[in-house]
C-alpha cells in the first residue's frame, strides 16, 4: 500500500500524490509541461510519486463547448491534493468570461482565501532600481472576497442614464483568517507585518479591514504597521527592502505583487499559491504571467514562474526537500547566466529545463570531445552540475559593455586605430530578436491573458 497526501492518508512508507494538471492556453501549454517534467525528476529522487490527471481546459473548450470547463469541473478536482494551472485568456474571449469561467469558481469552491505571492531577487535578473538591496518580501492577499465581489449590477444599459454599481464584500470571517495566516507567516519571517489600506478615503470597508488586522495582530506578537495603499506603492519603489510581508485585500494585493515582481526584475518569473491551509479542498499552484498569445507554440516562455510555482506545490504537499532542490535549481541556471528572450537571453523553454539541450552537449554529441575547446587546469573548471533537470544554457550577449577601450574623444586613439591590421569583411550577422529590456515582458497584452506582463488577477 501507499501513503497518499494529507488529505488521502493510508498506510505504508511510499508517498503518493494527485495532482491534476490545468495546462490552459499560450505558453501555460509549454511552460507547465516543462515543471512536470521537473517534478517527476525529483520525484524518482526523493522517494515519492505524483499521478498527474490532466485537463484540456480553457479556451479552445470554450470554443468548442461553450464553458471554460465541464459543468462537472469542480466535481472532477475536488479528489485531487494540488491543481497546477499554466495560464488562462486568448484575444478572441473577454477577460470576465476566461477568469470567471475557470480560475476564479476554482479559487472560491474550494476556499482558496489565501494568495500567497513571494517576491524576491533572483541571480541574474536584475531590478530596473537604482538601489541594488536585494528584495525579499511576501504579499498575503485575501483571495475570495472584497473588491472582486459578483454583487452589483449595471441599470439602464444603453441610455444616457446607464450606470453600474460594484460593492465589495469584507466580513469578519474573511479579514481575520487572512489575517491571521499573515500575522503567523510574519512572525517565522522577521516579525514586521505590512497592512495595506485606504481607510482615509474608502469610509466603510477599509476601517473595518483596519480593526479587524489589528485586533489580530495584537495578539500574535508581530509588529503591525498600517500604511495607506499609496504610500506603500510609493515605499516599494523607494524602499523595497524595508518591507517584509504585507496583508491586502483582493484588490490591493493583486496590485502590490504584480509591482514588487516588476521591481525585483520581472513578473514573468513570480509564481502564486492559491491557498486552503485546511487542506480540507485541494490549492492551486500558477504563475502569474499570461498566456502570451504572441510567443505561444514558438518554445521561447519562460518557465521559471511555472517552476516556482510547482515548488510551492511540493512544499504544500510536505516535500519540502524537494522543493527546495527545484528552486536551487532555477537558482543556479540564471546563476550561470542562462535567460530566455524576456529576460535578454537567447535560451528556449527547452534548453532552461532539459540536461541535454545545453550547448556544450550538443556540441560534444555533433563534433566530439574536440569541440570542448582549449584544455583547461583541472580543478578551476570543475563548475557543480545543477541540483535538479534544469540546465545551463548559451550565456546571452553582454549588452551592458557600454564602455569600449576609450571614446572617440580619447587622445591617441584614432592613432591606435590606424596602427590596427585591418580585417576581412565579415558576412552579416542575421539579426537576433529584439530584447524584451531589462525584466520587460516578451509578449503583448491580449486581454488578462496576454504578454508575460499581463499577469492573472
Amino acid at each position: 500500500m501507499t501513503t497518499t497526501s494529507p488529505r488521502h492518508p493510508g498506510t505504508g512508507t511510499a508517498r503518493r500524490h494527485v495532482v491534476d494538471v490545468v495546462p490552459g492556453d499560450g505558453i501555460g501549454t509549454e511552460v507547465v509541461p516543462a515543471a512536470v517534467r521537473c517534478v517527476d525528476h525529483l520525484a524518482a529522487a526523493f522517494g515519492f510519486t505524483v499521478e498527474w490527471r490532466e485537463r484540456a481546459w480553457g479556451c479552445d473548450h470554450h470554443r468548442a463547448h461553450g464553458r471554460m470547463m465541464p459543468v462537472d469541473g469542480l466535481e472532477q478536482l475536488a479528489s485531487a491534493d494540488a491543481i497546477l494551472l499554466g495560464a488562462v485568456g486568448a484575444p478572441d474571449i473577454p477577460d470576465d468570461v476566461t477568469l470567471w469561467g475557470l480560475l476564479i469558481p476554482i479559487r472560491r469552491e474550494f476556499v482558496q482565501y489565501v494568495n500567497l505571492r513571494p517576491v524576491r531577487s533572483l541571480p541574474g535578473i536584475r531590478s530596473p532600481l537604482r538601489s541594488e538591496a536585494p528584495i525579499d518580501l511576501v504579499v498575503v492577499r485575501e483571495n475570495v472576497e472584497g473588491e472582486y465581489s459578483e454583487v452589483g449590477g449595471r441599470v439602464n444599459r444603453g441610455r444616457p442614464g446607464e450606470f453600474a454599481v460594484q460593492e465589495a464584500v469584507f466580513t469578519r470571517t474573511g479579514v481575520e483568517r487572512i489575517a491571521r495566516f499573515a500575522a503567523d507567516l510574519a512572525r517565522r519571517r522577521s516579525g514586521r507585518l505590512i497592512s495595506a489600506t485606504k481607510s482615509n478615503g474608502i469610509i466603510h470597508t477599509m476601517p473595518f479591514w483596519d480593526e479587524v488586522v489589528a485586533e489580530v495582530a495584537g495578539g500574535s506578537g508581530v509588529r503591525l504597521e498600517k500604511v495607506l495603499i499609496d504610500a506603500l506603492a510609493a515605499r516599494l519603489v523607494l524602499r523595497p527592502e524595508s518591507v517584509d510581508v504585507i496583508v491586502a485585500s483582493n484588490l490591493f494585493g493583486d496590485i502590490l505583487s504584480d509591482l514588487a515582481g516588476a521591481l525585483a526584475g520581472s513578473i514573468g518569473v513570480a509564481p502564486s499559491a492559491n491557498l486552503d491551509p485546511t487542506k480540507t479542498y485541494p490549492s492551486m499552484f500558477e504563475p502569474v504571467h499570461g498566456s502570451a498569445p504572441d510567443i505561444a507554440g514558438m518554445g521561447i516562455a519562460n518557465p521559471v514562474g511555472a517552476l516556482w510555482a510547482a515548488a510551492m506545490m511540493l512544499d504544500h504537499l510536505g516535500e519540502a526537500a524537494a522543493a527546495a532542490r527545484l528552486v536551487s535549481a532555477f537558482e543556479h541556471v540564471l546563476r550561470a547566466g542562462t535567460a530566455t528572450r524576456d529576460l535578454g537571453g537567447t535560451a528556449s523553454t527547452e534548453e532552461f529545463t532539459t540536461p541535454s539541450s545545453t550547448p556544450s552537449t550538443r556540441a560534444r554529441r555533433e563534433h566530439g570531445p574536440a569541440s570542448r575547446g582549449p584544455a583547461r587546469s583541472a580543478g578551476r573548471d570543475r563548475r557543480p552540475a545543477p541540483a535538479a533537470p534544469a540546465a545551463r544554457a548559451r550565456l546571452p550577449r553582454d549588452r551592458d559593455r557600454g564602455s569600449r577601450l576609450g571614446s572617440p574623444r580619447r587622445p591617441g586613439l584614432a592613432a591606435a586605430r590606424r596602427r590596427r591590421p585591418r580585417r576581412r569583411a565579415r558576412s552579416p550577422r542575421p539579426a537576433e530578436p529584439r530584447r524584451a529590456g531589462r525584466g520587460r515582458p516578451a509578449g503583448r497584452r491580449a486581454g488578462r491573458g496576454g504578454g508575460v506582463g499581463a499577469p492573472v488577477p
